[in-house]
């Protein structure tokens, strides 16, 4: 049809009304758009607000004494920084430190000197923030115990049994003399061994366990170390590569020292034959190296692949025509296992480098050894002092005139202070977040896992025939994954019992927080999971 003008202006019309009604529509569904924008808005600055609210306006860390009352600093945290040959940190360096620590200027961390080529472990990550979940400086820990107490002097002690009962099998503690005299000589030490209560006499069978729930039934380490474990198509070796018996490290003055100015060192001997873990230089070598979330992925591909039913508040349990996924499935649980852990390093962090700054175990042995046979006079508590002068503790089992500790790495403990606990506190987030996730009441032999052992030599798993294997549930395997990883770094010698138990409590307080705040963001009739903390008491997050 021949154009005119009357039906080009019809057609610039019709062009026009309709640019205009979509531009009407594109209108209309703005401000759509900015609704959710400003829901979104309204949620974060929600969960800001609640987190202000919830932090008391002067909050106060509490820390023990010792960095103000030695002057020489014995009692603290100076591993990599320039020591004098008695084993002393140069108070110049340890004030430098200081001073990066109370500025916060990268430039006043940049210049701490070292005393050798090992350099500090990420001191500014504890002042990262993060944009969801409590704040790390928000979350509070109680003082480590101080230098010269007798809950110092129990932690000590036992990370000196921990060293002399390191090759031996957890299964071989009942009828080993080394293991009886450890659970006597902690016994000793009553309430001040676990910080802050003990649960009683140690016994062979309750030595060197945690104090959670479930933590004291079956084998030492817990299933999770040992069941099947598929990573999608690919099965997962439960064997690890662990190092030779009987080599320990740091046991003589020079090389303390080197270790101490962060001169580096040689690497582990490792054994050639995989092994199932049976003892603790086992434990000690998978936490040596161990990813940050392993322990508890694993668990959760065990408890996936077993079919473990999810807690009782999942919205999709019996759903009539969902199953989750993004929300409330598989991928949701095991993304969330990586979320909560380095937001557990940001708080530990700040606790360790900008609060407590302890001392690791290796050094406290130190001024044990320079004390009982070089005559330096430090204050360290007699009970310790006393252990090693009788032959039926300490003093009959570690060698003559040498209280060094033996440890497990070559290089000791990391450039970091002992308290808290990193592998504690990410211990404690990810096993609240799986607690959280899966029926904690589960019978591990109701979902086809049947409790197993290792042999002595760590080559094959046996069945357990305990009388408590019919009693192994989800939720106290989880705890015992927790504490076995937390206290098998005590084992190879770098952390302090309380190190462990008071981060078990640190990186659920992450975790529930984080569960809280996710809580607001599902479009699912959601009420909430319901677990068990570490102190046996339930919530409803």
């Amino acid at each position: 049809m021949k154009s005119t003008r009357r039906t080009f202006l019809t057609g610039v019309g019709a062009a026009t009304i309709a640019a205009t009604v979509i531009g009407r529509a594109e209108a209309e569904a703005a401000p759509s758009s900015n609704q959710r924008a400003n829901a979104c808005a309204k949620l974060r600055r929600d969960a800001a607000n609640a987190g202000l609210q919830a932090t008391p306006q002067n909050l106060q860390h509490p820390k023990n004494q010792d960095e103000n009352l030695y002057p020489n600093k014995l009692g603290n945290y100076s591993k990599g920084l320039p020591h004098n040959d008695d084993g002393t940190v140069v108070l110049s360096a340890y004030n430098a430190l200081l001073q990066a620590i109370n500025s916060g200027s990268p430039a006043d961390f940049d210049a701490i000197p070292l005393g050798g080529t090992t350099g500090l472990t990420n001191p500014q990550s504890g002042l990262a923030f993060d944009l969801q979940g409590p704040d790390a400086h928000a979350l509070v820990q109680p003082p480590a115990p101080a230098f010269a107490s007798r809950a110092q002097a129990a932690e000590i002690s036992e990370n000196y049994w921990m060293a002399l009962l390191r090759d031996i099998p957890y299964s071989q503690y009942a009828t080993n003399p080394i293991a009886n005299a450890a659970a006597a000589d902690l016994t000793l030490y009553g309430a001040d061994l676990n910080a802050p209560k003990s649960s009683g006499a140690v016994t062979t069978a309750t030595l060197f366990r945690g104090l959670t729930p479930g933590d004291r039934l079956g084998p030492y380490l817990s299933q999770f170390f040992y069941q099947d474990c598929n990573f999608g198509a690919n099965k997962i070796e439960q064997k690890i590569t662990t190092t030779v018996p009987g080599v320990d490290y740091m046991t003589d003055f020079a090389t303390w020292l080197a270790v101490q100015r962060g001169v580096a060192q040689p690497s582990n001997t490792f054994d050639p034959v995989p092994r199932y873990m049976r003892n603790g230089r086992d434990i000690g070598q998978w936490v040596h190296i161990d990813v940050l979330f392993q322990a508890y992925f694993h668990a959760f591909l065990i408890l996936a692949g077993a079919g473990a039913p999810f807690d009782d508040g999942n919205p999709y349990n019996g759903n009539p025509s969902q199953i989750g996924f993004g929300t409330f499935g598989g991928p949701h649980i095991a993304t969330l296992l990586c979320e909560v852990s380095t937001r557990a390093l940001k708080a530990v962090w700040y606790q360790k480098w900008f609060v407590h700054r302890r001392l690791r175990p290796e050094v406290m042995a130190e001024r044990v050894d320079r004390t009982l046979f070089h005559g330096a006079g430090y204050p360290v508590n007699a009970e310790v002092l006393n252990s090693f002068s009788d032959s039926n503790r300490l003093g009959g089992f570690m060698p003559a005139g040498n209280a060094l500790l033996p440890m497990a790495f070559p290089e000791g403990s990391p450039t970091h202070p002992a308290y808290g606990a990193g592998h504690a506190t990410v211990a404690g987030a990810c096993v609240t977040i799986l607690k959280a996730w899966f029926k904690e009441t589960t019978g591990l032999v109701d979902i086809g896992l049947d409790p197993v052992q290792p042999t002595d030599d760590g080559l094959s798993l046996v069945p357990y025939t305990g009388s408590d294997a019919g009693d192994l549930t989800v939720g106290g395997e989880l705890n015992k994954v927790a504490a076995n990883v937390a206290l098998g770094r005590n084992t190879a010698g770098v952390h302090w019992r309380s190190d462990a138990n008071e981060s078990l409590k640190l990186g659920e307080q992450i975790a529930i927080g984080i569960l809280k705040e996710q809580r607001a963001c599902y479009n699912e009739v959601f009420n909430g999971f319901s677990l068990t903390r570490f102190d046996g008491t339930t919530i409803s997050v």
